[in-house]
């Protein structure tokens, strides 16, 4: 893969182009179209629209049959307003790549370019699988794993960039990897009035207060303490004027866990609460618990897999380190390829060169792009050694 050095400014030029023009989940429709367009007239197949939005996969032949594996990168944007004050800042307002997912599109365009170069060289299958709607549910990562396109895969392997890792530092956890994460949204519903005669009403923002207090002993009181738990509340939707009293509004929020059965109990907690509210306070609620993003479980074997071979190939030539980090809060909805398909996803290093970083999903978020080929020689390398064309 060292002709990857060479293409460098591509890499460069695609993550800039992703990034001026960001869109956000299930709304990437520009971007899906600039990547199939990249694909058009190579020797490969095109599947667009997979899933349940503009996911597209290519697959990629090698010389002969041989193992099939998957390479995957999303390619949504975030609802949030740049404040980094690049040349090349998102030009559509309220949409901004505050997570790498420019970049990880990026690179994975041209590692893939490179592999159809070089198909000639090595046996197998590769599909490569740019996802939409990661960051928002319903899950792209989930529809696509359902749509059977990638049922024939032996292995899958991702990448996320993090700027509070160095460039040149490659960071993996085997097992459990990252949180499982449930949005949730509850809807109280009492009787409005006049702020005069709160005895002529059912004021749905008392009742709502009481229950954000209550949903803190989910976890201190109900969730063993040994497992990993966090739910929060971060929206409490209930603008009104200032002398009336709303008859309704809605809670928003998440739950995160590391065991599927941790955010089962966490459920049914709620909904517990819920009834007990019900009765509490005379109101009505309806509850929104969804399943979009499991927890991250990169197998061991696979994830062995990866570490050696980037100790082997890539620290000491495009890389300095691979360092075993602990699990993440953070979700990410790879875990639902790796539900069905054996496969690992590592942290790439992109700290800026500058003193000050800002982490993902900060709105002067920005990456290093010295990563994005340090990304791509590492996804390269893991790809030929899967396939057996590395010693």
């Amino acid at each position: 893969m060292k002709r990857l050095t060479e293409r460098e400014e591509e890499m460069i030029a695609l993550r800039r182009h992703f990034h001026e023009n960001a869109e956000i989940s299930h709304h990437e429709f520009q971007t899906a179209e600039t990547i199939a367009a990249f694909y058009e007239g190579k020797d490969v197949h095109i599947q667009r629209n997979v899933g349940n939005g503009v996911g597209i996969v290519v697959t990629i032949e090698g010389k002969s049959p041989g193992k099939k594996i998957g390479l995957r990168a999303d390619f949504d944007a975030l609802p949030i307003e740049e404040e980094t004050g690049l040349p090349f800042s998102s030009k559509n307002p309220g949409a901004m790549h505050a997570c790498g997912h420019d970049g990880h599109t990026a690179y994975l365009m041209i590692l893939a370019d490179s592999l159809i170069e070089l198909k000639g060289e090595w046996s197998g299958t590769v599909k490569i699988v740019h996802q939409h709607a990661e960051e928002e549910p319903p899950s792209g990562g989930k529809s696509i794993a359902e749509s059977g396109v990638l049922d024939d895969l032996d292995e899958i392997y991702g990448i996320h960039f993090f700027p509070n890792f160095d460039v040149g530092e490659i960071n993996y956890t085997s097992g459990w990897a990252f949180a499982g994460c449930s949005d949730l949204s509850i809807k109280i519903k009492g009787k409005g009035g006049h702020g005069s005669m709160p005895h002529l009403s059912n004021d749905a923002i008392v009742a709502a207060s009481s229950l954000v207090m209550n949903l803190q002993t989910v976890v201190s009181r109900r969730v063993n303490p040994y497992d990993m738990a966090v739910v929060t509340i971060g929206s409490f939707e209930g603008v009104g004027a200032s002398n009336v009293i709303k008859d309704s509004l809605i809670l928003r929020g998440d739950a995160r866990y590391m065991d599927v059965e941790v955010g089962k109990q966490i459920e049914k907690e709620i909904r517990h609460l819920l009834r007990g509210l019900e009765e509490s306070f005379g109101v009505e609620t309806e509850f929104e618990y969804l399943w979009d993003y499991p927890p991250v479980y990169n197998h061991p074997e696979q994830t062995e897999k990866v570490v050696a071979v980037l100790e082997k190939y890539g620290v000491g030539d495009y890389m300095d380190k691979v360092v075993a980090g602990p699990a993440s809060n953070g979700a990410e909805d790879f875990g639902q390829y790796l539900l069905k398909i054996p496969g690992s996803f590592v942290n790439v290093g992109c700290k800026p060169d500058t003193e000050d970083y800002y982490m993902n999903h900060h709105p002067k978020f920005d990456l290093n792009e010295k990563a994005l080929l340090v990304a791509a020689k590492a996804v390269g390398d893991i790809a030929l050694s899967v396939l057996g064309e590395q010693d």
